[in-house]
C-alpha cells in the first residue's frame, strides 16, 4: 500500500486489511483459553463403594475374595498368601465359579486391577463387586 499523491494511478486499492480480523481472532482465542479450564472440573471427588443393590442369593459355586486396606487377600474369609491365591484360582477355574470381590474403599485400584487380571488369566469369566448398600 502506497501513499502517493500521484493522480496518474487512480485505481482503487485491492489489498485486504486483515488486522481487524486478526485482532478479533486473538481476543476469541484468549477468551477460549481462559474459559476452557472452567468448563471441565480438575478432579472428580468420589467415595466408593456404596451402591443401592439387591442382595445376591448365595450360590454354591461362588468365591468371595476380600481385599483389606493394605492389599491382603482373604479367600472366603480365610487369609491366604499371593501364591495360594493363584493356585486356588487355577483349581477353581474349571468349575466356572463367580468371583465376588469385596475390597476396602481405601484399597489401591492397582491392587484390584491385579486381582482382576489374575482371575481372567486363570479362566474365571464371571466377576462381581460387593458394595455396602445405602
Amino acid at each position: 500500500m502506497t501513499f502517493d499523491n500521484d493522480d496518474s494511478n487512480s485505481e482503487p486499492l485491492s489489498e485486504i486489511n486483515i488486522i481487524p480480523f486478526v485482532d478479533v481472532m486473538l481476543v476469541l482465542l484468549i477468551l477460549f483459553i481462559i474459559t476452557a479450564p472452567l468448563l471441565t472440573p480438575n478432579a472428580v471427588k468420589i467415595e466408593l463403594p456404596k451402591a443401592s443393590s439387591q442382595k445376591i442369593s448365595d450360590k454354591p459355586n461362588k468365591i468371595v475374595l476380600a481385599i483389606d486396606k493394605k492389599g491382603g487377600l482373604f479367600w472366603n474369609d480365610k487369609s491366604i498368601t499371593e501364591q495360594e491365591f493363584h493356585l486356588r484360582l487355577k483349581q477353581a477355574a474349571p468349575k466356572n465359579p463367580e468371583l465376588h470381590l469385596r475390597a476396602h474403599k481405601e484399597t489401591q485400584y492397582q491392587r484390584i486391577a491385579e486381582i482382576m487380571s489374575a482371575a481372567q488369566n486363570a479362566g474365571i469369566n464371571r466377576l462381581g463387586f460387593i458394595t455396602d448398600p445405602r
